[in-house]
């Protein structure tokens, strides 16, 4: 392990790789309520990352900052971030089948005829509900695909993500780091008729598309619509989130690439319509939105750039 590795990140590291290897091993029930009491108890602290969640459901519910409705909901969409985390760790036990049998899908026909027709797919979505487990019913029908992973720290935890991604079938590139050509090998697999799935509400490569999103402006990936202009394939956006015990998915019909206009102008129509699609998804289920960063630019601390 790098000597610039901080204590923190080799106790988090520490903390994957025991959830990994322990939790499996334990009844579901009394793992889940350990989660969610672990999960109250940081809401409780009302830390940074707290903070941060709860003013921007205000946002995106129009709630009133302080009120009890707010907190409760924030609450809730703190127990439901590590709910993600407590199904990662039991993900690699799960069968295909369970996956399959437990994810309530709507819209799944818009993948399933595209690629029957020899075109490439590149789905969007922003970070809700458990990504990870739609990826693994993704595969169990019949759909392998690429995706791009942030590099976390320590990279211990990064090669063990990977290794989890990959175990459930994903093909991983990392964000940073690689070889350099992550948008070719990209836009090589859906060229070919296979499927990319991307996170598309959080720009972190500083190369970002403003769109306005909940009445104000941010920043969201260039990359996925530009694999659709560049690629013909199909862009999907998709809204993933927790139904009860299971899971839902709702695969939405294709973002027509403009037909006129430049590039740049077909991709910033491209992301608009992503975002106005995720804008939708995120206000039915605004508990099951992992978003503890700053997203708006007028959040950002003055001088900071993105």
């Amino acid at each position: 392990m790098s000597g610039d590795t901080s204590f923190g990140d080799r106790i988090v590291a520490a903390g994957f790789a025991a959830g990994w290897k322990l939790v499996p091993l334990l009844p579901e029930r009394p793992t889940a309520a350990v989660f969610r009491f672990l999960a109250d108890r940081v809401w409780a602290r009302h830390g940074k990352s707290v903070a941060r969640l709860e003013s921007n459901l205000a946002r995106v519910t129009g709630l009133e900052p302080g009120s009890r409705e707010l907190s409760e909901l924030t609450r809730a969409g703190m127990r439901s971030y590590f709910r993600y985390f407590h199904e990662i760790f039991r993900l690699p036990r799960m069968s295909g089948a369970e996956i399959v049998r437990r994810t309530r899908v709507v819209g799944a026909e818009h993948i399933h005829d595209t690629v029957a027709a020899g075109r490439g797919v590149v789905l969007a979505l922003p970070h809700m509900g458990n990504w990870d487990q739609a990826g693994a019913w993704l595969v169990n029908v019949g759909h392998p695909f690429t995706t791009v992973a942030e590099r976390l720290k320590p990279e211990s935890l990064f090669r063990r993500y990977v290794a989890f991604r990959e175990g459930l079938g994903m093909e991983v590139l990392p964000l940073t780091g690689g070889d350099g050509h992550n948008f070719a090998t990209l836009a090589l697999r859906v060229r070919r008729g296979g499927v990319v799935c991307l996170p598309a509400e959080r720009d972190l490569t500083k190369t970002g598309v403003e769109v306005r999103f909940f009445g104000a402006t941010t920043k969201m990936p260039a990359g996925p619509p530009l694999l659709a202009v560049q690629t013909g394939a199909a862009l999907l956006p998709a809204i993933v989130h927790f139904d009860g015990d299971d899971w839902g998915i709702h695969i939405q019909e294709e973002l027509p690439v403009p037909a006129e206009g430049t590039r740049q102008d077909k991709v910033k129509a491209l992301a608009q319509g992503l975002a106005d699609a995720f804008e939708k998804g995120i206000a039915e289920h605004p508990e099951d939105w992992h978003m503890l960063q700053r997203l708006w630019l007028d959040d950002l601390p003055p001088g900071a750039g993105r």
